[in-house]
């Protein structure tokens, strides 16, 4: 099994900035891309950032400009600077791998546990 825990949310004022970290552990045999999600009170989830293990990065449009993904693929890690915070931003972000655990054939997708970004305005 493959297990992701994120770190780093908080309570942060409108314009600054907050780093999101998470740790992919247990028996993995590969990852492709990891990424972050993050869902807001009474909205879908929705993908924020992705990078490959190529470190090929996407962001939604909303926080292009604002937001870096990187990674670490020596250490299994990912992680989210985020700047110029927005109320919008509030949410709890979630992170996540397309990994194959070395239990199996099979690339699957693991989720961290969340944690709660807060944007006041």
């Amino acid at each position: 099994q493959v297990q992701l825990v994120e770190s780093g949310g908080g309570l942060v004022q409108a314009g600054g900035s907050l780093r999101l970290s998470c740790i992919a552990s247990g028996s993995i045999a590969a990852i492709f891309t990891m990424g972050w999600y993050r869902q807001a009170p009474g909205k879908q989830r929705e993908l924020v950032a992705t990078i490959t293990s190529g470190r090929s990065a996407n962001y939604v449009d909303s926080v292009k400009g604002r937001f870096t993904t990187s990674r670490d693929n020596d250490e299994n890690t990912v992680n989210l600077q985020m700047n110029s915070l927005k109320p919008e931003d509030t949410a709890v972000y979630y992170c996540y791998a397309n990994a194959r655990s070395t239990a199996s054939s099979y690339f699957m997708t693991y989720w961290g546990q969340g944690t709660q970004v807060t944007v006041s305005s």
